[in-house]
């Protein structure tokens, strides 16, 4: 790694730092990469069909309307993530299999774990909109870096 949060925020005293609400679950701790968005409540179809593409080291954010009653993200759809090419998932929720994410290669930061599955077609969502939580706007094809340290949005890459 070549940067760190803590470099970026001193490299761009612009970049957006998130509250400090997500705990680190994957087996890569740092991780950065363009942001592509999701919102959805307890519902995690759009998840899968996100992950289902091919990620080119991209970081998927969900606004999971911080619902910790179900996981939106499991080590299956992890592990599809893995595969796909994804850097990384910050979720603004729960996930769940947290065991077998820790050992993937991917980033995934959440707010915590809940065992329940999510409800296939109970709410939607919706995909590609700014997302705001945790102090932050998150807008698509902004970037997103994180590490131990916390999570910082920058609207254009940044290089310490």
């Amino acid at each position: 790694m070549s940067w760190a949060t803590a470099d970026v925020c001193d490299a761009r005293s612009e970049v957006q730092v998130c509250e400090p609400l997500f705990a680190d679950y994957g087996g890569v701790l740092a991780f950065h990469g363009q942001i592509v968005t999701l919102k959805v409540f307890e519902d995690n179809a759009l998840v899968r069909t996100a992950l289902e593409q091919a990620g080119g080291g991209r970081v998927l954010v969900v606004d999971g309307g911080a619902s910790m009653r179900c996981a939106l993200v499991g080590g299956n759809l992890a592990a599809l993530a893995q595969r796909q090419g994804w850097s990384g998932l910050l979720v603004y929720g729960a996930i769940r299999d947290t065991a077998e994410i820790a050992l993937l290669e991917l980033g995934v930061k959440a707010m915590g774990s809940c065992p329940r599955r999510s409800v296939k077609g109970l709410h939607g969502g919706r995909a590609g909109e700014t997302l705001r939580f945790a102090g932050v706007s998150f807008h698509p094809g902004a970037w997103l870096y994180a590490d131990e340290d916390g999570v910082v949005v920058s609207t254009e890459p940044v290089d310490p």
